[in-house]
Order: structure tokens, then C-alpha cells, then sequence
């Protein structure tokens, strides 16, 4: 049928498997927010709505940037440039993935509903901040930042202060590989008149700027484990995604980016479940 075959090319296009990403960060949140498992409804809906929101993201991102990646020889192959999806195939499907999100944000509580349409603008409108700005890269982090937040007011219904280290983490930790991501794009961007720190700043001294990105995101979750007052089995978490993430870093070099693809999906999957695996040992083990 085209519908289940357009469906499919949407779900490849997307990356939809990289939800892992975003997910367990949000799981986190909610974790802590329950300090231990959350319930099983709030746990399903949360999921729901995490991958829902990113999936409206992601398309919505290949519409806005479908004339860009038809002009970049790196993007051209993609669904909708080549041709193999509509515009409006894609529309639909961010409509209908915005619709369960919020309708997944309105079974948690109220004040996650009220708060969806601000999420979703956040998600939407990133995929314009490369058009005016060299930080797009910190506004892609917060997009993917909000969800351990989020995740706690689904669990809780009001926010408390102390997870916003975590969303400043997962804002750096996301900015700082997309800053190396853009370092393939380097010669295009400046080209076509995009903004990014590697345009700016040239790759090499890009790879700087990742990296203390990455510094930070660990600064950052340090005082979230002293402020929630997790023990050692987190600590050897956030030891062990400080190793990873210098081995991401070896990766690549202003010479060498051709390992950027394994440093940027492999090895960031690989950290963001890590972390989770720890963080939850840790809450399960001093419940």
C-alpha cells in the first residue's frame, strides 16, 4: 500500500531508531522524579510522547530544510529532495505526530498539556535558528534538553529547579555534538550563507568549542548528582560517559572527519543509555 510504504520511507528519513537518543534522558527525569520507577501509565505516556515529539520534530526539519538539503551534494539523496516522499505526505505526518503528543501530554496532567504547544514550538521553530544564528546548536541542544524536565512535570505536575541540570546537560551534551556534525558542512554552509559555530569559527577551532561544550555537560551533572545526592553507581556513570565522550573526541580531528558518523550515532546512543543504566541503578539500589 503507498500509505505504509510512504510511512516507512518517512520512519527511515527521520531516523526514527534515534529516539534512543532524547529518551533516556527523559526517562532519567522521570526516575528521579519518582525516585525510583514511575507508574506505569505515566511511564507509557511519557515514552509516547517522547517519540512522538521528536518524530514531529524531525520531519518538520526535512521540510523546512528540504530546499537546502536539495543544494547540499551531502543531503541531496534524502526522501523529500530526491523525490521519493511529498511535501504533503510529510506535513500529515507532522500534524498526526503533534496531535499524539499532545494528546499524550494531556493523559499525564494538566499542566503538561497546557505546556505541550511550548514544547512543541521549541521542537518546530529550531529548525530555523541555523538561518540567523551561529548557536542553532544550543537550540537543538534544548530541544532535546526540555525532555528530562518534562518528564519530571509528568510525574510530579509542578517543576523543580534541580532537574534543569540535567536539561542544561543534555543541552550542551547535544549542542557540542552538533557542533561536530557540522563540521561536514563546513565549506556548504558558508556557501549558502547558513550560520554555525564551525562556520564562524573554522573547524578547527570548532572542535574546541565541542569540547567545552562537553566539559560543561559534565560540570552540570556532577551538581545533579550532589543535588539529588546520588551515590557511586551514578558517579561511575558520569565517569564513564566523561571516557566515552573523550573517546568521541579522538575520533575526529580538523584533518580526519571521516569517523564523524560512528562518534556522532554510535557513540552518543551508547552514552545516553549508559547514563540512564546508572542513574537508575543507583535509585533502585538506595530506594
Amino acid at each position: 500500500m503507498p500509505v505504509l510504504h510512504n510511512l516507512r520511507v518517512t520512519l527511515e528519513m527521520i531516523k526514527w531508531e534515534h529516539s534512543i537518543f532524547a529518551l533516556p534522558f527523559a526517562l532519567c527525569g522521570a526516575m528521579l522524579a519518582a525516585r525510583g520507577f514511575p507508574e506505569t501509565h505515566q511511564l507509557v505516556w511519557i515514552i509516547l510522547a517522547m517519540i512522538a515529539a521528536r518524530s514531529a520534530a524531525m520531519a518538520f526539519n526535512r521540510l523546512a530544510d528540504a530546499t537546502i538539503d536539495a543544494a547540499n551534494p551531502r543531503t541531496r539523496t534524502r526522501a523529500l529532495p530526491a523525490g521519493h516522499l511529498t511535501p504533503a505526505f510529510v506535513t500529515t505526518f507532522v500534524v498526526v505526530s503533534s496531535a499524539i503528543f499532545i494528546l499524550a501530554a494531556g493523559e499525564l496532567n494538566r499542566l503538561t498539556l497546557w505546556l505541550s504547544p511550548v514544547a512543541l514550538a521549541v521542537l518546530l521553530l529550531y529548525s530555523y535558528t541555523k538561518r540567523f544564528t551561529r548557536w542553532s546548536h544550543l537550540v537543538l541542544g534544548l530541544a532535546l534538553g526540555i525532555a528530562p524536565a518534562a518528564a519530571w512535570i509528568a510525574v510530579r505536575g509542578s517543576l523543580d529547579p534541580r532537574i534543569l541540570l540535567l536539561t542544561g546537560a543534555v543541552t550542551f551534551w547535544v549542542g557540542g555534538f552538533d557542533v561536530l556534525y557540522a563540521c561536514q558542512d563546513f565549506d556548504f554552509d558558508r556557501q549558502s550563507g547558513l550560520h554555525s559555530i564551525p562556520r564562524f569559527l573554522g573547524v578547527p577551532r570548532a572542535l574546541w568549542v565541542a569540547r567545552g561544550f562537553h566539559v560543561i555537560m559534565l560540570v552540570l551533572l556532577a551538581a545533579l548528582l550532589w543535588s539529588f545526592s546520588l551515590g557511586n553507581v551514578a558517579t561511575a556513570g558520569v565517569v564513564i560517559v566523561a571516557a566515552l565522550l573523550g573517546y568521541e573526541h579522538s575520533l575526529v580531528s580538523a584533518d580526519d572527519l571521516s569517523k564523524l558518523n560512528a562518534a556522532f550515532f554510535t557513540m552518543n546512543g551508547v552514552i545516553s543509555v549508559l547514563f540512564f543504566v546508572f542513574v537508575a541503578g543507583d535509585l533502585l539500589l538506595h530506594k
